[in-house]
């Protein structure tokens, strides 16, 4: 009896360890990454994040993780700052920052602040957290994008048609002239995508692009003073190599401490691929076929 007991353990352990094998022993959800591409642990990035006047949280608008880390990051960096924490983002634009001060007093009840038909689709799964975030930590949240149908002016008309504007619609974009320099890696590759993918050569894409570039630098540096800390939630491609945004705050104010996380998908998250390296101070890699949310 005692050998085949015995023997059934053997089996039962060459079982487990068959079946264990079988199964990588992590799958994890994301790696970390510094800028050269060497995995470095959140509460690395946390610690270097503190120290920035700016942060800017580059995400792939449709991406689980990605919102679930500008969550995180959004806790973590409150800890610290507390009332010295500013949020604001490219989400909410420029005119609704009345609809959502209101929200954020309690002026408006929730049912009213979520009819705005101008809020993003994702807004309730992937950015109501973040504004409730605000909401409990009683945190300004500032609406920094251009209003649409001023990008959609300059697409059509180029940066020029923003002088017609009378004053009380030019309180909602940067102060004119804007500043737009063609040669900006972010912009020139704009226009290689519109010739890669056959249509016709509008220069006045990228333009579009950077009146909601130099409007987010505005409105951050409007509510931004030395000893608070702004966090930033945007599309990537806003800054991305240090560009977009940043750009313009560094023609307003090149002494700034500004750091960046970037989200990125591949294939194999087990190395960082050479064209991500140096996209941000701090590199989200995702396998690329996690699941989105819309």
């Amino acid at each position: 009896m005692k050998n085949q007991f015995t023997v059934l353990k053997g089996v039962l352990l060459l079982t487990s360890v068959f079946l264990f094998s079988s199964f990588a022993p992590d799958k994890p959800a994301y790696l970390l990454y510094n800028a050269k591409g060497k995995q470095v642990k959140y509460t690395k990035m946390i610690g270097d994040l503190n120290q920035a006047d700016m942060v800017f949280f580059g995400e792939l608008h449709n991406n689980p993780i990605a919102h679930w880390m500008e969550l995180e990051l959004t806790n973590e960096l409150y800890k610290s700052k507390k009332q010295n924490l500013v949020l604001g983002a490219e989400m909410f634009e420029s005119d609704l920052q009345g609809v959502l001060n209101d929200y954020l007093e309690g002026k408006t009840d929730e049912k009213i602040f979520e009819k705005n038909e101008r809020f993003w689709k994702n807004y309730k799964t992937d950015y109501k957290p973040l504004v409730l975030a605000a909401k409990e930590n009683k945190l300004p949240f500032i609406a920094t994008n251009v209003p649409r149908k001023y990008a959609s002016l300059v697409n059509k008309q180029g940066l020029e048609a923003l002088d017609t504007l009378p004053d009380t619609e030019k309180a909602f974009i940067a102060p004119l002239p804007i500043k737009y320099d063609a040669e900006l890696a972010c912009y020139k590759k704009m226009m290689e995508m519109m010739a890669t993918h056959g249509g016709p050569a509008n220069p006045n894409f990228p333009k579009a692009q950077a009146i909601k570039d130099a409007t987010m630098a505005h409105f951050m540096l409007k509510n931004w003073t030395p000893g608070k800390q702004f966090l930033h939630y945007n599309g990537s491609y806003h800054s991305d190599n240090h560009q977009g945004i940043i750009w313009y705050l560094k023609q307003a104010n090149n002494a700034l401490n500004i750091k960046t996380v970037a989200v990125v998908l591949q294939k194999d998250i087990n190395k960082l691929e050479a064209e991500y390296l140096n996209v941000a101070d701090y590199i989200i890699v995702v396998p690329e076929n996690m699941t989105t949310t819309y």
